[in-house]
């Protein structure tokens, strides 16, 4: 095995409220946020990673929620700060931060800038004032222009913006209509997904009537032309971008990459090529019983190697999200598996039609690229 890229995940789980379809460990807030004492956690619970990561570049970092953006710049700029001092952190290091235009009053964008942001990603899920209602979100299209806003002037010339399609009583012109106020924000990234009613959300105990299947599809092969047609490369499943501006933190996970995950909840993985194996480390979700476990040496709730049938899941999982599809040879570096042990059931997932073999490179063959049921079925643990 071999080292791969390792990434920073950090994560910040209060929101202002929690949207009815969100199945993220979010926390909505009901008295003030002890955003110093997370802080402090958040770089104690690092160090008791740094054994397995002595020496490593760190070449991106991604702060999630929740909405980060509840934390001030001065917060941010103390965490990005002591990373630094911890860790090998790359000079050119991506440094993302959610935002909810919504909470963006907190700081503007240019203090998070000052603070050592480089990459923001902007929740802001519809431009309809109606569908943001029906899905539960806080903000309106008054405070998506004052954020897009702040972000140009800012001095962050990276930045994505989060839509999401299939919405209640969305048509496939809305959809289309979203896309196209998205592209006049001048976006370098935009995430484009399909909503989902997940278990444990307040969607899926009451449900609303979403388009079908066959109206989604429409939505989202029209909204794939205007993208295309405004400059945007699909290079993921719901993932788009301007040339050279594909989120390199993402692009590590669906590479099977490394991270490591701090905060509440946070999992991470690491691989360790003298133990031959990978380590997924899984934190405390609830926020104070995580900041008590980091303190009391307890914040870790899971610590399991991997195993190789496991990575190999994982592995294909992962890179087959990718237009680029999956290099063969990188099968046996990432996850320590000879190719040998798996070349029967590609070659039967190649004979069934499900996947082409070009050079070296799997991709998916059929409606999109996407790990079917049946591809996923050849390479479950």
């Amino acid at each position: 095995m071999e080292l791969p890229p390792l990434s920073l995940y950090v994560h910040l789980p209060w929101c202002v409220s929690k949207c009815p379809y969100c199945d993220f460990n979010s926390h909505a807030l009901r008295e003030n946020m002890p955003g110093d004492e997370y802080v402090q956690a958040l770089l104690k619970d690092l160090e008791q990673e740094l054994p397995l990561v002595w020496g490593r570049p760190v070449h991106s970092i991604f702060f999630g929620g929740g909405t980060p953006s509840l934390f001030s710049a001065r917060q941010i700029e103390t965490l990005i700060t002591g990373f630094r001092t911890l860790l090998q952190v790359s000079p050119d290091a991506e440094i993302t931060l959610e935002a909810n235009p919504g909470t963006i009053e907190h700081d503007s964008f240019r203090a998070y800038h000052e603070a050592g942001v480089n990459r923001v990603s902007l929740g802001v899920q519809s431009f309809n004032d109606d569908r943001l209602k029906q899905i539960g979100r806080i903000h309106g299209c008054a405070e998506v222009e004052n954020a897009v806003g702040s972000i140009h002037r800012s001095g962050i010339s990276n930045f994505n913006i989060d839509l999401m399609y299939a919405l209640p009583g969305q048509s496939p012109e809305d959809a289309a209509e979203d896309i196209r106020a998205a592209v006049a924000c001048k976006p370098t990234h935009i995430s484009h997904y399909q909503l989902s009613i997940e278990p444990n959300t307040a969607f899926h105990a009451s449900p609303p009537e979403l388009p079908d299947e066959d109206a989604a599809w429409e939505m989202q092969q029209e909204c794939a032309v205007e993208l295309s047609q405004a400059g945007y490369g699909q290079y993921e499943i719901s993932a788009w971008s301007r040339p050279g501006f594909q989120c390199r933190h993402n692009l590590n996970y669906w590479r099977y990459g490394d991270f490591l995950g701090i905060g509440a909840g946070a999992h991470g993985k690491i691989t360790l090529p003298a133990e031959q194996t990978c380590r997924r480390r899984i934190r405390q979700r609830h926020p104070r019983l995580w900041m008590k476990g980091v303190w009391d040496g307890q914040g870790v709730i899971e610590d399991t190697d991997l195993a190789p049938s496991e990575r190999v899941f994982e592995f294909f999982l992962n890179q087959l999200r990718l237009r680029d599809g999956v290099l063969k040879s990188q099968l046996e570096p990432r996850t320590g598996v000879p190719w040998s042990e798996v070349s029967g059931r590609v070659q039967e997932a190649i004979d069934k039609g499900l996947l082409s073999d070009e050079n070296g490179v799997l991709s998916p063959t059929g409606l999109g690229w996407r790990f079917s049921n049946d591809i996923q079925a050849l390479f479950l643990p």
